[in-house]
């Protein structure tokens, strides 16, 4: 397999630029929950098109059931204990008498991390597979961008501080990333078939479980959507490019 590390580091600079932007746009204009809503159905569907047709497709090709359902209970059980731990951070900050939200920082940190990873995941199964995920995960970080920034400046942090700190936490993508692209720039089919394994049960966890719970937290509409429906087809047909 070549060297994944040039390519991914360049692609990764996408989404810490995108998070820079959501930043610095929500410190002088914060969205409101509508138009976040809208992103977060936009970069669900765009995710989720991703995975079904690009990974799972590579997934498949390869018939080796015994490295999928070993990858799909990892990546499930990863993400499950990534939940669990960034919940109990939250809990014990509970009552602290703080406008500093350090345990939103930590768990929104240890997801961008995770988000990093996947694009060395995604750069493993294919040039193509890596690009797409990473446009998806662009739009997924500018979500986060205007969401983090805008819940620091509402709690007093002043804007300057505010955008540096979601821009440093942005580029946690471009650590995740590297790591991914070192740990796979080796490894033999069956270890990727398994890690792809992880990446898919890790992608669906955060569509099901973090994008679409967090966009319908506003009451839903018809546009809302489908605008899901419109990042799903955008990407279908992207995929369908050589």
């Amino acid at each position: 397999m070549p060297n994944l590390l040039p390519n991914v580091l360049t692609y990764a600079l996408l989404p810490v630029a995108a998070t820079v932007t959501g930043a610095t746009v929500a410190a002088f204009r914060p969205p409101g929950p509508l138009l976040r809503s809208y992103i977060q159905h936009f970069a669900a569907g765009v995710v989720f098109s991703v995975v079904a047709v690009e990974l799972l497709p590579d997934i498949m090709r390869e018939h080796a059931p015994a490295q999928v359902v070993i990858g799909f209970a990892l990546g499930v059980a990863v993400m499950l204990g990534v939940r669990s731990a960034t919940a109990k951070v939250e809990e014990k900050a509970e009552g602290a008498e703080s406008k500093w939200p350090m345990a939103m920082l930590v768990a929104v940190g240890i997801d961008v991390l995770v988000d990093g990873f996947l694009i060395g995941i995604g750069f493993a199964a294919g040039a193509k597979e890596g690009k797409l995920l990473t446009l998806a995960l662009t739009i997924e970080l500018l979500s986060l961008g205007l969401a983090v920034c805008a819940t620091l400046c509402k709690g007093g942090t002043i804007r300057g501080k505010a955008i540096l700190t979601t821009s440093l936490l942005g580029m946690l993508i471009v650590v995740g990333a590297t790591l991914g692209a070192t740990l796979l720039s080796a490894v033999s089919e069956k270890t990727l078939e398994l890690v792809l394994s992880f990446g898919l049960a890790a992608l669906l966890f955060l569509v099901t479980e973090e994008l679409l719970v967090e966009a319908h937290e506003e009451p839903e509409t018809p546009l809302t959507t489908a605008t899901f429906f419109a990042g799903f087809l955008l990407f279908l047909v992207l995929g369908m490019q050589a």
